[in-house]
């Protein structure tokens, strides 16, 4: 689908978002029906085609609910029942298949561990799930060696780490693999706990969301429908298996449309194209940075041979998405979109509007607002009522969602956390009317006069600098061409004796480009208002990035523009030169003269 220029009519866009409220709408709270049935279910749809692509090995539908019941058949010799919660830390490999619906098959509860935590991030995930039990894949063996009271088995991993118990993998290689009884399930409903999966984590510990069977199902048949997925679709599967992305919306959609899953153990700037090509991966998801490391690689003759036809992801900035479309084919439907793990409400971009995440038509057909943020204040604008107002059309606005509270209906709902005190602080009342409750996001959005969606910043992410408000997002965007740029994340920093926060750039090169001073000030100047130019740029290795390839801005705002902490090169702007010059104390006097 080429890319157009014409708005089509909010009718037609409705249309396909209504297509995803019915499905949505027939998912209840008391259906019993669960991930381990839907397995079992594509698995007599499906057969004997490919669900788990790994290298050179192929796993049917078939053969991967007979391992997923072998592994169910020996957690439960191991004592595991329904309701237990069984953490599972490992890389993406088709044994995370199938230990996850081993679980499943007990009406247990699976939580993802981010393969990357140790210490005291791992024994605070284990901690506020609850898990008692854990399959750890050899290669995170050496991360749980010191973790005390916890029942582990062993998955090994080709030539990777030792044995921290059980073999699992040996264990269930024993087992029939015929389906378990069904009474082992008995009781589970819709509504129940599947999975936790933890928030991405790029300020403070990480939560963990809780989502039931009927959201992980639900997510998966919406966008089914809207990604307009089958059983000819190869889905490449590289972002975290322990994240949302990819084991709710990609893995859910996959298994009912009986599209195949190609799996890589992490994304591969070198391998990828070779993959979609080896493959015929037709779809894959992203985040932003990732079509930024896939554009920095240099233009081949073939760039346009291949058949992935489908992306779905957020943060692709417009200039990427132009320069991706233009080198890799014009015909690309991308599903940009807007939400989170635990959200209550989403949007999604329907109709290739190029840097949008989504339109909402007609906003009563819809449980998604926008309303008024003073970020200088760091609260909501109010009326005299004291309740919240909708921002205008091309104002930001903090993206919520109603809390919808219909008997029965999982559409909607805000699923929470594991912390009753983390949910809480995540939900707004007495809104617009006394009574009423929304989720908040911490978003910043504006909707145009067409209705479509742009994601403008988080919240504290945006600064506030020479009295004017500077997107974090809208600088990275304008920066981000430039030349041998391989990653840029940009943030405030405090200045002593200056109110606000400066902006700093953190830029990492391509190998074997060098930072040209002079140019990079002739971009930013050009395309910026001076305020919101960059006053100090760092140079860095590599980026600073979450397991899902999400910018993380932490432990740089921490750090500023302090040598001692760094320990990198540093630049600070200066006018009067036209150019970034070396950072000293002098330097960064001359520039906030």
């Amino acid at each position: 689908m080429s890319v157009s220029t014409t708005v089509p009519p909010r009718e037609q866009t409705q249309q396909k978002l209504d297509r995803r409220s019915a499905i949505a709408a027939r998912y209840l709270a008391s259906l019993p029906y669960t991930t381990a049935d839907r397995l079992e279910d594509s698995a007599r749809q499906f057969g004997e085609r490919s669900l788990v692509l790994e290298g050179l090995q192929r796993y049917s539908y078939a053969e991967v609910n007979r391992r997923a019941n072998q592994v169910a058949r020996a957690l439960r010799q191991q004592g595991v029942v329904r309701g237990d919660v069984v953490a599972l830390a490992m890389e993406n490999r088709a044994a995370f298949f199938f230990a996850w619906f081993g679980i499943a098959k007990l009406g247990a509860v699976v939580a993802f561990i981010n393969t990357h935590v140790s210490g005291r991030l791992l024994q605070h995930a284990l901690e506020v799930t609850g898990a008692r039990h854990a399959i750890v894949g050899g290669e995170c063996s050496a991360r749980f060696a010191e973790v005390e009271d916890l029942a582990l088995w062993h998955w090994p991993d080709a030539g990777a780490g030792e044995s921290c118990g059980p073999d699992l993998q040996a264990l269930a290689g024993a087992q029939d693999g015929g389906n378990v009884p069904q009474e082992w399930r008995d009781g589970l409903r819709a509504g129940d706990t599947a999975q936790y999966i933890f928030t991405s984590g790029t300020t403070g510990l990480p939560k963990a969301a809780i989502v039931s069977h009927a959201r992980w199902l639900m997510a998966g048949d919406c966008m089914q429908e809207l990604w307009g997925m089958g059983v000819d679709d190869c889905m490449y599967c590289f972002l975290p298996l322990y994240h949302g992305a990819a084991s709710m919306s990609l893995t859910s959609t996959a298994l009912g449309a009986g599209s195949a899953i190609l799996v890589r153990r992490k994304f591969s700037r070198s391998e990828f194209w070779t993959d979609v090509r080896r493959h015929g991966v037709t779809f894959c998801q992203y985040v932003g940075e990732i079509c930024r490391f896939l554009l920095s690689a240099p233009a081949r003759a073939d760039d346009r041979e291949h058949m992935l036809r489908k992306m779905a992801g957020t943060g692709l900035s417009p200039e990427i998405w132009q320069q991706w479309t233009s080198r890799f084919g014009e015909d690309f439907q991308i599903f940009e979109g807007w939400g989170s793990t635990e959200a209550n409400t989403s949007s999604i971009n329907l109709d290739n509007r190029i840097g949008s995440c989504g339109r909402i038509p007609f906003w009563e057909k819809t449980n998604l607002r926008l309303v008024r943020y003073d970020q200088e204040q760091g609260d909501y604008l109010r009326d005299a009522d004291g309740f919240l107002q909708l921002a205008a059309v091309g104002e930001p606005g903090e993206a919520i969602g109603m809390l919808m509270a219909y008997p029965d209906v999982m559409a909607g709902r805000f699923e929470g956390y594991t912390s009753a005190e983390a949910s809480e602080q995540k939900i707004l009342r007495d809104v617009f009317a006394r009574g009423d409750a929304w989720w908040s996001s911490g978003d910043l959005l504006r909707c145009d006069d067409e209705g479509y969606l742009w994601f403008v910043d988080r919240i504290g992410d945006t600064f506030r600098w020479k009295s004017e408000n500077v997107s974090t997002l809208e600088v990275a965007d304008a920066l981000g061409d430039f030349a041998g740029l391989d990653a840029i994340t940009v943030y405030g920093v405090p200045v002593p004796g200056h109110g606000g926060r400066a902006g700093m750039a953190a830029l990492v090169l391509r190998e074997g480009a060098g930072f040209d001073p002079q140019a990079f000030w002739a971009l930013a100047t050009s395309r910026l208002p001076r305020y919101a130019a960059p006053l100090f740029v760092r140079l860095m290795d590599q980026p600073d990035m979450t397991g899902n390839y999400k910018l993380r801005k932490v432990d740089l705002q921490r750090q500023g523009y302090d040598r001692a902490q760094t320990g990198d090169p540093l630049y600070v702007r200066d006018d009067r030169q036209q150019r970034y010059v070396p950072l000293t104390e002098a330097a960064v006097e001359q520039a906030l003269g």
